[in-house]
């Protein structure tokens, strides 16, 4: 079992008399990537802020494998921060960039020559350390801004959106270098984003976050096929979601009609959310389908279509689909019972995950 590295203990942020973190609690494994995942202003920076020293906390315990840290200073804690911006100096060479910590240090000039061109070869940039920082594209920035992180040797790596300047292909090709050299690094990773799709890519363990709040945390699969409220599913992915009631176990109504699911151990005609994602609706001819909608409008995503379709009681469903829909037919939508998620109204993560363990018993 990995060694715990981080604490959260009961933390609370306020600014101003009003909390921008309520309550938060959570633990970091060592060597693993973690991602805070949330919409602007949901706290994910001030955690990051708080774990680097340059934010205390206002009320609660940090501990640092295994030692509290709230009155450590950021110099003093084997943590290192890539921002947003990269905080590159325009005046320093690629060298001097990356050598910068390490001069502070107090290195000799050999050690920091051998730590330098092992932290730019890690990075895919061997070569460059006579490189100014102005001639570089913005893909090669950041992984001077990761170098000069690295050759610090921290134990934990934070990063603040630092993919978000990028271009789409570049920012995907940049998903993959990093999760390839924190695998190889083994250093715990901790990255804040608001890009789904990016956190679902790279992550071993996401905490989605909201109004100060993590709401869910778990592997990305977990986060994506069993979301635990209304936010996660509508925020995590693109969602069908729709009012119900829970029959009796393995048994749901929505859209007036009763079907066959996998979850359980709630009320007899408890109120719930029905979950249906897009891409586990199979377009049929109409009588086949166990949902019938009226295709309004259609979109070609390069992978798949996106189809829009309204059934008779004005519910609207999103479709993705390999094949074409003609605007205005009526299609049938096919699922299997394992492809609804059915959501309790205002359950907190401890009820969600005891009640996932009751499929398991």
């Amino acid at each position: 079992m990995a060694n715990t590295i981080i604490s959260f203990k009961n933390v609370i942020k306020k600014y101003d008399d009003e909390a921008v973190l309520k309550n938060v609690s959570f633990d970091i494994e060592e060597g693993r990537f973690y991602t805070l995942l949330g919409p602007s202003g949901c706290g994910k920076t001030t955690i990051l802020r708080i774990i680097a020293g340059f934010t205390e906390a206002t009320e609660g315990d940090i501990d640092l494998e295994g030692q509290r840290v709230n009155d450590v200073p950021a110099n003093k804690r084997q943590v290192n921060t890539v921002f947003q911006d990269y905080a590159l100096f325009p005046h320093m060479n690629v060298f001097d960039n990356v050598a910068f910590g390490l001069k502070i240090k107090k290195l000799s000039k050999e050690d920091i020559r051998k730590k330098v061109k092992e932290a730019l070869r890690m990075v895919q940039l061997p070569g460059y350390e006579d490189r100014e920082i102005n001639e570089m594209s913005g893909g090669q920035r950041q992984r001077v801004a990761i170098a000069r992180a690295i050759v610090n040797e921290p134990k934990i790596l934070l990063l603040d959106e630092p993919l978000s300047a990028l271009d789409l292909k570049l920012r995907t090709d940049m998903q993959y270098e990093l999760r390839e050299l924190q695998k190889r690094l083994g250093i715990t990773f901790i990255f804040v984003t608001h890009d789904q799709e990016e956190a679902l890519a790279m992550s071993d363990e996401i905490f989605v976050m909201n109004k100060g709040k993590i709401v869910q945390s778990g592997t990305p699969v977990d986060i994506y096929d069993e979301p635990i409220n209304h936010f996660v599913a509508d925020f995590v992915g693109e969602s069908n979601i729709v009012s119900g009631e829970m029959i009796e176990d393995n048994l749901v109504k929505f859209v007036g009609k009763e079907f066959e699911c996998v979850d359980s151990g709630m009320r007899p005609n408890e109120p719930v959310e029905i979950v249906l994602r897009p891409e586990d609706l199979t377009m049929t001819k109409p009588e086949n389908g166990k949902l019938v909608v009226t295709v309004n409008t259609q979109l070609f995503r390069g992978v798949h279509y996106e189809i829009m379709g309204v059934d008779e009681d004005g519910n609207e469903w999103m479709v993705h689909s390999t094949r074409k829909a003609k605007e205005g037919s009526k299609i049938g939508l096919y699922f299997e019972p394992e492809d609804i998620h059915v959501m309790r109204f205002n359950e907190t993560e401890e009820e969600f995950d005891a009640r996932l363990e009751s499929y398991d018993d």
